[in-house]
Order: structure tokens, then C-alpha cells, then sequence
């Protein structure tokens, strides 16, 4: 039973939003992600998807690419992205389909691993940080505690965190999502978020302070899925 990891499907089932805008490399991604998919998971796999999934702005349009996803085999665990305007309730989410488990201010388990997770959000830095963005910030570092802490209670000591934003700013410096990742002692963590070659530069990538970080943005990922267990 693997455990595999992707972001950013960017799916656009029910709006005109082709990706390939950004890039002759997005062209047919749908079927470049369904053939590395087929080709490697099983219905025994589960697979963590880090947000931006579907360009809909509403629940019922998002349905075409949540139905796409239920299709794929594998457990799916999803957390939202900042272009998930379509995110409902998280009960309501979580009613929808048996494969797909939706993230919100909670955890699940893979095998002894708990999978815990938020969004995120822009880390501070000199080029812009507005108040706004320092309130969401704490919010959301807020929510990963809480997560953390949730799984922790629950006898989890393997922790892997699932975010859509990088955890730091370009410079890599420290941050609130790296003191907690830290300080629970979590032992890989994924995120997507960012995307063409000069953005891929600025995320945290290796071993550093004993946390492994990956990123998993599915075009940096030749729209393929990275193991990880």
C-alpha cells in the first residue's frame, strides 16, 4: 500500500480555463497525469492531492472534476488551494464519495502515519506582506497546530503534513508552518502552489532540521506523482 503524493491538478471540467496558456507543457495534462496514474497506483494506494484542484467557482460545477478524481483508483486525501473558491463544508465534502477524504481542521491516517494539514499562506518577506496576509498567516499556522496536535493526542507520533502554500518565503527562512513542523518533530512534508522554473527556485526542497520536504506541483512533477512511502 503506497503512499503517493501530487498539487495543483488545475482541473476544468465545467469552465473554460485550459492551462496550456501557461505553458505548451500543460497541453493534455489531464491525460498525462491519467496515464502516470494508471500506470502506478493501485486501488490499495492512497494518494495525497495539496490543493487547486478544480478552477470552478461553485460545488455543482466542480462535480465533473471530483467525479474524474473518484475514477482514478486509490484513496484520495485533498486539502484546499487558494483557487478552490468551489470548497463547501467539509461534512457536506466528505459525504460525497467513498474514496475521497477532504482535510479541514482534522487528520487521517495512513498505515501508523497520521496525514494532518492546512492551506497555508504566503509566508512573511520583503516584497509584500500585508497585514491581511500576517492575520491569514496566523490563521492558518493556527490550523496546522491544531492538526498536528489532534493526530498527536490520538497516540500518532509519524507525522506527514500536507500544505498547498510552500512553508517559507523564497530566502527559506524560518516560519511560523517550520517552528510547528519542527517542534512535532513531522517527518516529510509535502505542497504544490508553485509553478514554472524561476518559481520552483523558491521552494524549500531536501532535509533541513530533520524534515524532508518535497514539492509536488504536477507540472514541476512532469504531471507525474511523487512516492513517497
Amino acid at each position: 500500500m503506497a503512499l503517493y503524493a501530487i498539487a495543483d491538478l488545475h482541473l476544468s471540467g465545467s469552465v473554460d480555463k485550459p492551462m496550456d496558456v501557461f505553458g505548451e507543457h500543460w497541453l493534455f495534462h489531464y491525460e498525462k497525469i491519467q496515464k502516470n496514474w494508471l500506470e502506478q497506483v493501485t486501488e490499495e494506494d492512497t494518494v495525497l492531492i495539496a490543493g487547486d484542484i478544480s478552477w470552478a467557482m461553485k460545488m455543482e460545477e466542480a462535480m465533473v472534476d471530483l467525479e474524474w478524481i473518484h475514477r482514478l483508483p486509490g484513496r484520495k486525501i485533498l486539502i484546499r488551494g487558494n483557487h478552490d473558491y468551489w470548497w463547501a463544508s467539509i461534512k457536506k465534502l466528505n459525504q460525497l464519495f467513498d474514496n475521497l477524504d477532504f482535510m479541514q481542521n482534522n487528520y487521517y491516517t495512513y498505515e501508523d502515519y497520521a496525514i494532518c494539514g492546512t492551506r497555508g499562506w504566503t509566508c512573511p518577506n520583503p516584497f509584500k506582506f500585508t497585514e491581511q496576509d500576517n492575520k491569514l498567516y496566523l490563521r492558518e499556522g493556527q490550523r496546522l497546530r491544531a492538526s498536528l496536535d489532534m493526530a498527536q493526542k490520538a497516540g500518532y507520533s509519524k507525522l506527514i503534513v500536507m500544505l498547498h502554500y510552500p512553508p517559507t518565503n523564497d530566502h527559506f527562512e524560518p516560519s511560523l508552518f517550520t517552528e510547528i513542523l519542527e517542534e512535532f518533530r513531522v517527518e516529510k512534508v509535502v505542497y504544490g502552489h508553485l509553478h514554472g522554473e524561476d518559481s520552483y527556485k523558491a521552494g524549500i526542497t531536501g532535509l533541513h532540521n530533520n524534515v524532508e520536504y518535497h514539492l509536488v506541483s504536477c507540472d514541476y512533477l512532469d504531471f507525474d506523482l511523487m512516492k513517497l512511502i
